[in-house]
């Protein structure tokens, strides 16, 4: 491994150029499948239709000026701000949960900066060749093929760069009128910031600085051993049974096989260096554990490729522990889940998760907020009747306007006087309010610590809401 110093200097050195060699396996299809189902989403949800009433046909729709966000049947307001901060801590907690089990494991696979410069990686792949033919390519100097191989790729980087900006931007208006009025100079310039910025910084961070991103931008890479712990799995290179007493060699003639390379203390490793050229990062794994590891697996169906054409057995390189590499004789890999931290992260992740579908699934058509109006806190009028004073905010949550009917329970119906607002109307995702006042003789004022206010929404008797309010008066402690 480098020394810190060298580390320090690299942050100012020219960037060497990755050119990786496409290579097959389980670990490869993974990604491919996560890669495939991911563009589907980002790129697709914003053109999925949904029915609505109050707004464009679109399954999720970031609405800014109306201050909410549709997903599917789901409208989330700024009230519901208890959501996204759950959903903040559900993902902070799966990530070391994660992390703890697998290491790196979302950067190699979910991770967005892997997902677009692995999409880049094999966009370079088709144009300019398998990795001896980039590499050739780089060489060499410019000529017609060179321009007309390096051009197309850096073109095509650039249009996958630009639908990626423009798509992020769908989400926030309705997407097909979005494309029309992008195209003909009619659109917000918001929508031109707003894609230019994510066609530039996707371009460069997927394109052009790639690995660089990993090393020196994300903090994960150098928080990440926090996390880790000696039964934590992550990409490992069998040293003792790569190296064995002599060190790893090529498989020349009289050490081919298993029986050759042992009788002269030879280890399993062929030194083909594949490894090392599959690397999105340019690592060599070999030389250990490296903060640099994104856990991709992907030098792990390369070792095994090289392993099966040698007839020797796979694993050389594969997700294990430090503990397990570390003991005499190695057991088969398994995760390590019964630790108290992980233990840990698993109930919080599971109770976070619980309430904030138990929170999303009991919401109501609406919120209300009723705040007794305590200065004064009471008036006695001329002729002795005691009046309390409220607050009432409304806020309709449903898809639609909605008008509420404010009562009260537990008080002579003609004491509650909310002026010409018995029935309030309130738009979709908007608030109401209202004052009210409550006028009780000293009486019933004396025997009546406190009484219900209901708000129903009309035609809708099963979502009323009832809040249990305060009456204070002059005999009445506080």
């Amino acid at each position: 491994m480098q020394t810190g110093l060298e580390d320090q200097l690299g942050l100012y050195q020219k960037r060497i150029p990755i050119v990786t060699r496409s290579v097959t396996g389980r670990f490869r299809r993974f990604k491919t499948t996560v890669l495939a189902l991911a563009y589907a989403i980002y790129f697709l949800l914003p053109w999925l239709p949904w029915s609505r009433l109050d707004a464009p046909a679109q399954a999720v729709l970031f609405d800014l000026p109306g201050r909410r966000f549709l997903i599917f049947g789901l409208t989330v307001y700024p009230q519901d701000v208890i959501w996204l901060a759950l959903l903040l801590f559900i993902a902070a907690i799966l990530l070391f949960f994660v992390t703890g089990l697998v290491g790196r494991a979302f950067c190699g696979y979910f991770c967005f900066q892997t997902l677009w410069t692995d999409f880049f990686i094999w966009i370079e792949h088709k144009i300019q060749g398998e990795r001896p033919a980039r590499v050739r390519l780089y060489r060499q100097p410019w000529d017609r093929e060179k321009i007309f191989k390096i051009g197309g790729t850096h073109a095509l980087w650039g249009v996958v760069s630009f639908w990626t900006g423009l798509t992020f931007v769908a989400y926030f208006t309705y997407a097909p009128q979005l494309v029309v009025d992008f195209f003909t100079g009619q659109a917000a310039s918001a929508a031109y910031i707003t894609t230019s910025i994510l066609t530039l910084s996707t371009y460069a961070a997927a394109g052009l600085m790639r690995e660089q991103i990993c090393t020196y931008v994300c903090p994960y890479g150098r928080f990440q051993s926090v996390m880790y712990e000696p039964e934590t799995l992550a990409v490992h290179y069998d040293d003792r049974r790569g190296e064995a007493a002599h060190g790893r060699a090529a498989a020349r003639a009289g050490q081919r096989t298993l029986s050759e390379r042992h009788e002269k203390g030879l280890g399993d490793c062929v030194d083909c260096g594949l490894c090392v050229q599959v690397c999105p990062a340019g690592i060599d794994i070999r030389d250990g554990l490296q903060y640099k590891c994104i856990s991709c697996g992907l030098c792990i169906d390369a070792c095994n490729t090289i392993m099966d054409s040698f007839n020797f057995p796979r694993g050389l390189i594969r997700y294990d522990s430090e503990q397990n590499l570390a003991s005499p004789a190695p057991a088969p890999p398994k995760l390590h889940w019964k630790r108290l931290k992980i233990i840990g992260y698993g109930v919080a992740l599971v109770l976070m998760s619980a309430y904030l579908v138990y929170s999303i699934a009991s919401r109501g058509s609406f919120d209300r907020a009723i705040t007794q109006i305590r200065q004064p806190l009471y008036v006695v009028l001329s002729n002795g009747d005691i009046r309390n004073r409220y607050q009432i905010r409304i806020t309709n949550k449903a898809a639609q306007a909605q008008t509420y009917v404010i009562s009260a329970q537990g008080i002579p119906a003609d004491a509650l006087d909310v002026g010409h607002f018995r029935e309030i109307t309130i738009k979709s995702g908007h608030s109401g309010l209202v004052q009210a006042s409550v006028r009780l003789p000293p009486t019933v004022a004396a025997r009546t610590p406190g009484f219900d206010l209901v708000l129903t929404p009309k035609g809708k008797p099963e979502d009323a809401r009832k809040e249990r309010v305060r009456f204070d008066h002059p005999g009445k402690r506080p």
